[in-house]
């Protein structure tokens, strides 16, 4: 038993290791890529075009970062929701294991007390007194009765031996369950470190980003970059939406909807964002990690990287209307999923070069965004 399971853990952990290597080696890469932009950044600053390249070529340089994030992120959450399924297990089989030992002591008591009077009964000869029985009937009667302890004892060995059956097999269960609990927790162990890793190769990145926009033009430019990029989306998720069976759209859930997650709201619909750019959705500033919830039913018709936006999902809700989820740190659900209403379907983050950790919340109609509020309590 014990060879068995140093086995199995040495192949969980030489899984582990073969995994993390992998991906501290594209850590690597990315990080040499970095050092060679920053190099040439330096070299070349007072060259405004060289500039734009350096930052074109950094703005790729943070997609890869937020996406090995967003994977790296997927895989904790993943990890914590089986340590949570296999604890509310071993919960379970532990309190099975309680109620059968003490439905074996309880059987083991009545299987004692039927043999105890079984053997006080013996002190009469069963034989001499059916003989000694002159109506038949008595003895009738007593070959009944003495059938009916026969039968209760019979079954009483059968319920205890089946009850120690299962109470083994329990016993077992929550052995297999403590091994799959301790191989959780190093594999969570170990995708929370690279998922530190990663977070501080996109720090870097977005430092060097940032220095690339300095300028409230340069800004100004990639934030008309930006929404021209989210526009092409909603176009191409209107087109799929098309295809998609007829569902209700939004239009009776009007104050109604719960917003997609718990937070402060930092940014309003309309308001300025810079220049003559508005604000076409609504940011909520909350804890990184914290799940992001569909507003409603639908069907996920877009979930990937948008320069600018991050991790981005969109849900089409039918009749023209669809929601929009930005800057996440992970996606929980893919292009064909059929979502219901408050389903988890993805992890705030900061992606899309986000400083502080939020949500960008968008409800589209027809392609026209209109305010969430309108529609969220």
């Amino acid at each position: 038993m014990i060879t068995r399971l140093f086995i199995k853990a040495s192949i969980v952990a030489g899984f582990l290791i073969f995994s993390f290597t992998a991906n501290s080696a594209d850590l690597s890469s990315r990080q040499s890529a970095l050092k060679s932009i920053q190099a040439q950044i330096n070299q070349q600053q007072n060259s405004l075009k060289d500039t734009s390249r350096q930052r074109e070529k950094l703005i790729a340089l943070l997609k890869s970062d937020e996406q090995a994030i967003a994977k790296a992120a997927k895989k904790v959450n993943q990890s914590q929701n089986s340590l949570t399924e296999v604890n509310v297990k071993i919960n379970a089989l532990d309190k099975q294991q309680i109620d059968l030992a003490k439905l074996k002591t309880s059987q083991q008591d009545t299987l004692s007390k039927q043999l105890s009077s079984a053997y006080l009964a013996g002190n009469h000869d069963y034989t001499k007194m059916m003989l000694n029985q002159q109506n038949p009937a008595t003895v009738e009667r007593m070959l009944a009765y003495y059938q009916f302890l026969n039968n209760a004892r019979i079954k009483a060995i059968q319920q205890l031996k089946q009850t120690s059956i299962d109470l083994n097999k329990v016993k077992q269960q929550q052995v297999t369950a403590q091994q799959k609990l301790n191989a959780l927790v190093i594999d969570q162990k170990q995708q929370a470190l690279q998922l530190t890793k990663e977070q501080g190769q996109r720090q870097q990145t977005l430092t060097q980003l940032q220095r690339t926009l300095s300028s409230k033009g340069a800004e100004l430019e990639q934030l008309q970059i930006e929404e021209a990029s989210l526009k092409r989306i909603v176009q191409q998720a209107m087109l799929a939406a098309k295809a998609n069976p007829t569902m209700d759209g939004l239009v009776s859930q009007k104050a109604k909807l719960k917003w997609p997650t718990n937070g402060r709201v930092s940014k309003r619909f309309g308001s300025n964002r810079s220049g003559q750019i508005v604000w076409k959705g609504t940011v909520l500033s909350a804890p990184e990690g914290q799940n992001i919830n569909a507003v409603a039913s639908g069907k996920v018709i877009y979930a990937d990287w948008l320069r600018g936006f991050g991790m981005v999902l969109v849900i089409d809700h039918g009749k023209g209307y669809m929601s929009l989820y930005g800057h996440a740190q992970t996606l929980l659900r893919q292009p064909g999923d059929m979502v219901k209403t408050g389903e988890s379907i993805a992890l705030v983050g900061r992606s899309g070069g986000q400083s502080e950790p939020g949500l960008y919340f968008e409800i589209r109609n027809k392609g026209k965004a209109v305010d969430p509020a309108y529609y969220c309590r």
